[in-house]
C-alpha cells in the first residue's frame, strides 16, 4: 500500500481491521482543518486510489483487487473506529518567529510567539520539536544557508534556556530555499527571515 499526500489523520485511521470479519477497511478522513489527501491501496491483484473524504475501500484478501471506493457516513466511521480515532496524537502545532535583518536576533513582536511556544510545549509535554531556519534572498546563498542554521540554533538555545530538554529539539535549515513569500534574488522580506517551530 502506498500513500500520496496523506492527511494527518490518515496513518492511524486508514489501516483498520474490523473484528467481525476478515476484511480490511481503508477509510480516508479529513485533517482537522478540513483538507484531504489521498491514498493508493494496492495488492497483487490491483490497486485503487481514494481521494474523497469519508470514502472506504475493502480488501478481501491479497488475491482480490481492492473494491472501488464508496462513501461511508461519518456516524458509521465514528462508531467503527472510535477507539483508533481517540488514540491518535493531536496534530502538530506550527509557529513562526521572525528575525531582524541579517541577524539571529528575534524581532520584538516574536517574543509573544516564543511564550506561546513554551506554553504549548508545557501543556503537550512533547518529545519531538523541530526548529527550521530560513532567510530571505538578500546576500549570497552559502552565507544565507549558514545564517539560517544560526537562526535555528538560536531558537533551539532559547527553548533549552527556558527548560526544554535538548534531546527533544531537532534543528534543520534551508537558507533562502523554501521561501514563505516568493521573491526574486537579492530581495529582503521580513516574512522570509524566519524560523518555524513545530511541536508534535
Amino acid at each position: 500500500m502506498s500513500k500520496k499526500q496523506p492527511s494527518i489523520l490518515l496513518l492511524l485511521s486508514a489501516l483498520l481491521i474490523t473484528a467481525c470479519s476478515n476484511k480490511n477497511l481503508v477509510v480516508l478522513i479529513p485533517d482537522p482543518d478540513g483538507t484531504v489527501g489521498s491514498i493508493t491501496i494496492s495488492n497483487q491483484a490491483g490497486s485503487v486510489e481514494i481521494y474523497r473524504p469519508n470514502q472506504v475501500a475493502i480488501i478481501k484478501d491479497r488475491d482480490t483487487a481492492p473494491s472501488s471506493p464508496v462513501n461511508m457516513k461519518k456516524k458509521e466511521i465514528d462508531s467503527l473506529f472510535s477507539e483508533a480515532l481517540a488514540s491518535q496524537p493531536p496534530p502538530p502545532v506550527h509557529f513562526l518567529l521572525y528575525f531582524e535583518r541579517d541577524s539571529t536576533q528575534l524581532k520584538f513582536e516574536s517574543s509573544g510567539t516564543l511564550s506561546e511556544i513554551l506554553e504549548t510545549i508545557r501543556l503537550r509535554d512533547p518529545v519531538d520539536i523541530s526548529v527550521v531556519g530560513h532567510t530571505d534572498t538578500l546576500g549570497e546563498k552559502n552565507y544565507n544557508l549558514d545564517l539560517s542554521k544560526r537562526r535555528a540554533l538560536a531558537v533551539r538555545d532559547l527553548l533549552i534556556q527556558r527548560g526544554v530538554k535538548k534531546e527533544f529539539v531537532e534543528t534543520v535549515f534551508y537558507g533562502e530555499e523554501n521561501l514563505l513569500i516568493k521573491t526574486e534574488d537579492n530581495i529582503g522580506n521580513v516574512k522570509n527571515r524566519r524560523a518555524e517551530v513545530v511541536v508534535r
